[in-house]
C-alpha cells in the first residue's frame, strides 16, 4: 500500500478580508464557518468567533498556523482548537441534528447552525457584531447584523479559518462519540462521509438513527451516482 503523502505546510493567512473593515472603523468582526454539509451521517456544525483587533495586530505564535481546517491534519487542528478556546475570546457553536437536516434540508440546516453559533457568541458580548464574515457565497438569516460572504473564506481570513477549526474539531469529536455506540461503521475514521468503507457498512448493517435519510447516497440503489469520497481532502 502506498504511504499517504504528508500535507504541504499551509501558507500563513493575511488580513486582506479584515483590513477594509478595520480601516472603516469596524472592530468587532465575527468569522463564521461550518463543518459537515456533505456527510451521510451526523449533524452539521457551525462556529462563530470574534478575535479582538489588538490580538490580530500581534497574533500569538501558537495561533499563526490558523488556516482552513481542511489544510490541517487532525493533530494540528486539535492543537489550534485548544489555543483558540484558551484565548478567552467570544465564540459560539451551533449544532443541527440529522433529523432536522432531513426535515428542512441541508442548506437550511446549515443556515440554522450558523445563526445558533452567532446567537451564542452575541450572548457573550457587550457590543453587537459590526460585520459577520461568512465562508461561502450564500447566507440568509433573520439576524440584523451586516455580513459579507467570502468564497473560500477559510483560506483567506483568519477569523473564518478559526471558525472552521472550531466547527471541524467539534463535529469530529461528536462523530468519535457516535463511533463508540456504533463501532461497526467506523465513524471515528471517516466522520460520516461517504467513503467506500462507510457505504459497505450501510449495505451490511443498514442505517443508524444518525444517518441522514434524505441524502440519496444512503440508499444503495443511488450509490453509483456518487463518486467515492477521498478522505484526504476532508482532513
Amino acid at each position: 500500500m502506498t504511504e499517504a503523502r504528508p500535507k504541504k505546510r499551509a501558507k500563513r493567512l493575511g488580513w486582506k478580508i479584515e483590513r477594509p473593515h478595520w480601516d472603516a472603523g469596524r472592530r468587532l468582526l465575527v468569522g463564521i464557518d461550518e463543518a459537515g454539509r456533505g456527510p451521510l451521517a451526523g449533524p452539521v456544525v457551525a462556529a462563530a468567533i470574534s478575535l479582538p483587533y489588538e490580538l490580530c495586530q500581534k497574533l500569538p505564535k501558537n495561533l499563526r498556523g490558523v488556516n482552513d481546517s481542511k489544510q490541517l491534519n487532525e493533530e494540528t487542528r486539535e492543537e489550534l482548537y485548544s489555543a483558540i478556546t484558551s484565548l478567552g475570546v467570544p465564540y459560539g457553536v451551533g449544532i443541527v441534528s440529522n433529523e432536522v437536516i432531513d426535515e428542512i434540508n441541508i442548506l437550511q440546516a446549515t443556515m440554522r447552525a450558523m445563526v445558533l453559533a452567532v446567537q451564542s457568541l452575541v450572548s457573550q458580548c457587550t457590543s453587537s457584531p459590526e460585520m459577520l464574515l461568512i465562508d461561502g457565497n450564500y447566507f440568509r438569516t433573520e439576524l440584523t447584523f451586516p455580513f459579507q460572504t467570502v468564497v473560500d473564506g477559510d483560506a483567506k481570513s483568519p477569523h473564518i479559518a478559526a471558525a472552521s477549526i472550531l466547527a471541524k474539531v467539534t463535529r469530529d469529536r461528536i462523530m468519535r462519540e457516535w463511533h463508540v455506540q456504533y463501532p461497526d461503521y467506523n465513524f471515528a475514521q471517516h466522520k460520516g462521509y461517504g467513503t467506500r468503507e462507510h457505504r459497505d457498512a450501510i449495505a451490511l448493517h443498514g442505517v443508524t438513527p444518525i444517518h441522514r435519510l434524505s441524502f440519496g447516497p444512503t440508499a444503495i440503489k443511488d450509490w453509483d451516482l456518487f463518486e467515492e469520497i477521498d478522505l484526504s481532502t476532508l482532513e
